[in-house]
């Protein structure tokens, strides 16, 4: 560790650097407070954005991730030592999708090789430009006490995944700051909505008393009242009696909390809009023009885009050549691969035995399958084809 700290300090005393944290950002759920990162737990309480973020980090945790290299392929199946591999990358990518980049330290040996790497929060890292632009460093808070600060960390040694960014690639950009308003507006809404229904069932209906001779006392209409309500309580959702100078209208929602209470789901169309999927797939109406096909394939297209700037980085700092894989997070049971290759079998343009091998690559097909054989009832059927051209052949002699 001293080894460490021993370069970090003569990469700081060497270089000068300055901030690229903009300390005029606003808060994504407020209105001006200088919080540079929100909490994950304040986002993911919004249902909608809940709902986008998990889908898609889990779809980029399934998808598969493959090097060139050995060393480099082995870190990516067991990145971290205190979480299983799933874990640490679905944290990684909702971490990515919420703040519009991640972080992760690379702790390695004297050689270089990785050992594990550790997740960090946005809130640990701060992220510095040298003077003379020649590359990012950083200096991060760990949690552990006995690592404490480690300032001027190379980017070498840092992952530094960015969705989106306005400098350069340098930072990223919150996906969610395009939707300040909208989220500010939801919340005001269901406010509003919140307290139009409570107060629509302050009085759970009207009892109406029929008197021809006028007003009623106050103290007759209030024994009524709590007449009937005792009524209700021993009915046991059974009917109530009164007799035929009483009418019993219960309330209703009114027509405009209703209309509210329509009114706030449009914000998932717009958070669906800035993550770039279908609307569908926040439970949403959609387009009802699309078909199913349709639909799967804008969210792959989507899908796609953010596993190639998951794989710019790692082959960046892995200095191995990445691919991803989207297959295993698009069709999970191989079910559509199945049917497209058995459309390229029926147009002639691969063989049986190409898709057999492909089947069984992709896990859909066991490795140990046996070869196919004609079954006797095929094989009967054959023959009876054959005598048949040849009937068909005398007949034409």
């Amino acid at each position: 560790m001293a080894i460490l700290r021993g370069k970090f300090q003569a990469l700081s005393s060497s270089k000068q650097a300055y901030s690229l944290s903009d300390d005029n950002i606003m808060s994504i759920f407020g209105n001006g407070t200088g919080v540079q990162y929100v909490s994950a737990d304040v986002a993911l309480q919004n249902s909608d954005i809940y709902s986008v973020v998990t889908q898609l980090s889990g779809d980029l945790a399934s998808v598969s991730y493959k090097a060139n290299m050995p060393r480099a392929q082995s870190i990516l199946d067991a990145p971290s030592s205190t979480s299983n591999p799933r874990g640490f990358w679905q944290s990684m990518f909702m971490q990515a999708l919420l703040n519009g980049e991640a972080f992760a330290y690379r702790w390695r040996n004297v050689n270089g090789v990785d050992l594990r790497w550790e997740y960090l929060r946005p809130s640990q890292v701060s992220t510095f430009l040298l003077e003379d632009g020649s590359g990012l460093i950083y200096t991060v808070t760990f949690d552990e006490p006995q690592v404490g600060v480690i300032q001027a960390i190379p980017q070498s040694d840092m992952i530094h995944l960015r969705l989106y960014s306005k400098d350069g690639g340098k930072t990223g950009i919150s996906p969610l700051s395009a939707l300040s308003s909208e989220i500010n507006i939801k919340d005001l809404s269901n406010k509003l909505t919140q307290n139009a229904l409570s107060q629509s069932v302050t009085s759970p209906g009207v009892l109406k008393i029929n008197n021809d001779k006028g007003l009623i006392n106050w103290k007759i209409k209030a024994s009524h009242s709590r007449e009937f309500m005792r009524q209700m309580a021993e009915s046991n959702n059974g009917p109530i009696v009164i007799d035929g100078l009483e009418d019993w209208t219960p309330l209703e929602i009114n027509s405009n909390v209703a209309s509210l209470l329509s009114s706030v789901n449009w914000t998932s169309t717009q958070v669906a809009k800035v993550y770039q999927v279908p609307d569908s797939y926040l439970n949403g109406t959609g387009d009802q023009q699309s078909s199913l096909d349709q639909i799967k394939g804008n969210y792959a297209n989507a899908l796609n885009r953010y596993a190639q700037m998951i794989v710019s980085e790692l082959d960046n700092k892995l200095s191995a050549t990445v691919t991803a894989n989207i297959r295993p997070a698009i069709d999970p049971l191989g079910d559509d691969l199945a049917a497209n290759l058995g459309a390229l079998v029926k147009n002639g343009a691969i063989a049986t035995n190409q898709v057999s091998w492909l089947l069984q690559q992709t896990g859909y097909f066991p490795a140990d399958m046996p070869e196919a054989k004609i079954q006797p009832t095929q094989q009967v059927v054959i023959q009876s084809n054959d005598k048949g051209g040849d009937n068909d052949d005398n007949s034409t002699n």
